[in-house]
């Protein structure tokens, strides 16, 4: 399995030129690399050219452009396999891929699931994603933990429904003679090939730091570094450790590390046209675990789960509890923590707000 690597902040800080350096200082440690971004502006940069393809580029390295239309049409072709293969009369058989339009929120489903397949495939140590760096970045990596909690609560829905039960009797033999399987209604909600386990191992991977991880990118200009301080927050919310924070020489004025203490930081130096080495040298690796803070943290025996959510004060946190679940609402994301048995069910104690940290007791 490969490490996910992106970078978080404000558009014109040089995420893309911080990109293009770690991957050649990846590449250059033996590593194969895969550099993969949606807008053209990374190939013009890096002085190449990039298609819907993977294609090698320099040594230990491949890159490509993706593109919402062509992963729409790719994954409507295998849609239509799957049907064919399964239903006597298919039904999509006249709708073509290549007919089909990308609707708004597509492009990040699309996005994820090309990420997922290609850290799957096995041919690449380090994937990096040059996205747009942004929220919209963070909603899209957000979609296993939210699409989770919508599966979690519209199965159990589903499973009680009068509906489902008075339809019951009749599920398992049109199941079989439909789609060749011998399922129940159970067990098609509840089938470990289903949507909640895809689901689970998106947010098994995007929780675990040597499989996905991020940095933080910052100029030296204050709106840049609330920026990137309010994206770091941000992706504890969705469940990514954050491993640094790297500053470029843009800008005019001074950085301010206590905005993100205890995050390690490395200074770049300027990029000269052509000269990547000094850039290189500066980067951290990407690959070594550190000690940044995990986002999540549960301690069953001491009745206790801490959140860490820098940049936001106790103000700007809202806690609240429904079910077995908690649920921590910050700036603009909301998070749904599906608590462990030994603690499914208890009411909350109290909650603080310590150094960083929201502290949950039971």
């Amino acid at each position: 399995m490969a490490l996910v690597l992106t970078f978080l902040g404000k558009g014109g800080v040089g995420r893309t030129t911080v990109a293009i350096a770690a991957a050649k200082k990846l590449a250059q440690a033996g590593q194969k690399v895969l550099v993969l971004g949606q807008d053209p502006s990374l190939a013009w940069q890096w002085g190449t050219t990039l298609s819907e393809t993977a294609q090698g580029v320099e040594a230990n390295i491949d890159g490509l452009l993706l593109s919402s239309t062509h992963l729409l049409e790719r994954g409507w072709e295998k849609l239509k396999e799957v049907e064919a293969q399964y239903l006597r009369s298919p039904a999509l058989k006249n709708i073509y891929g290549e007919e089909l339009g990308v609707l708004p929120g597509m492009d990040e489903v699309l996005v994820l699931n090309a990420l997922r397949e290609y850290e799957l495939s096995g041919r690449y140590d380090v994937l990096i994603y040059d996205g747009p760096g942004n929220l919209s970045t963070l909603r899209m990596l957000g979609i296993p933990e939210i699409a989770s909690w919508y599966w979690r609560r519209f199965q159990k829905v589903l499973a009680d429904s009068e509906v489902v039960q008075t339809l019951s009797p009749f599920v398992q033999p049109v199941a079989s003679a439909v789609l060749s399987v011998n399922w129940s209604p159970d067990q098609m909600l509840n089938h470990p090939d289903g949507p909640q386990n895809l689901l689970q191992q998106g947010k098994t991977a995007i929780a675990d730091p040597s499989r996905f991880a991020a940095y933080l990118v910052t100029s030296t200009d204050a709106l840049a570094q609330k920026t990137a301080q309010s994206y770091w927050g941000g992706a504890q919310q969705v469940g990514i450790t954050v491993k640094g924070v790297i500053q470029t020489p843009l800008g005019s004025g001074s950085v301010d590390a206590s905005l993100f203490n205890p995050l390690a930081m490395a200074a770049l130096p300027a990029y000269s046209q052509g000269n990547w080495q000094p850039l290189m040298d500066a980067l951290p690796n990407p690959q070594a675990m550190g000690s940044a803070p995990r986002p999540l943290e549960i301690d069953v025996n001491a009745r206790q789960v801490k959140i860490f959510l820098p940049g936001f004060d106790k103000r700007q946190v809202k806690l609240t509890q429904s079910g077995p679940e908690l649920t921590i609402e910050a700036g603009d994301q909301r998070r749904n923590i599906d608590l462990p048995g030994n603690l499914r069910g208890k009411a909350v104690a109290g909650a603080k707000f310590q150094g960083g940290y929201l502290i949950v007791s039971f």
